[in-house]
């Protein structure tokens, strides 16, 4: 992946993610009317998630500066985008939580795997990825 590619993916990333969180924070039942789902009773605990989802979108947008330089960030997003479809099914299969929610995973999650995983791989061809 160039780093032209890992920019611009960056960036999208950042944008879509600033979209989805303003939405869900300026609009937080939306997202339930849509898919049909009950209005959570606690509906601030979804706009916080909309809150952190929205500042990750400036994180990547900061790393698209230099995506190998700034791969912690990629991988905090990307850690992430593991956990919440994991957490999902978890509470899908305890019936917690019903399949509508996993519509929000597609586009959250599941598309960012791979070129995440790919700015990750250069940053560690590089030498910049270093855990300790």
């Amino acid at each position: 992946m160039s780093r032209n590619s890992m920019s611009l993916t960056l960036r999208i990333a950042g944008i879509y993610n600033v979209l989805w969180g303003a939405w869900v924070v300026l609009f937080p039942n939306h997202f339930f009317q849509l898919t049909g789902m009950e209005i959570p009773t606690q509906i601030m605990i979804w706009q916080g998630m909309g809150m952190v989802i929205g500042v990750y979108g400036l994180g990547y947008w900061w790393a698209a500066q230099n995506p190998v330089v700034h791969w912690p960030i990629v991988a905090v997003g990307f850690l992430g985008k593991i956990f919440g479809p994991l957490g999902f099914l978890m509470n899908y299969l305890t019936d917690k939580v019903p399949f509508a929610f996993f519509y929000t995973l597609i586009t959250n999650d599941f598309i960012w795997w791979v070129p995440f995983i790919l700015i990750l791989r250069e940053a560690r061809r590089s030498g910049n990825l270093q855990l300790i």
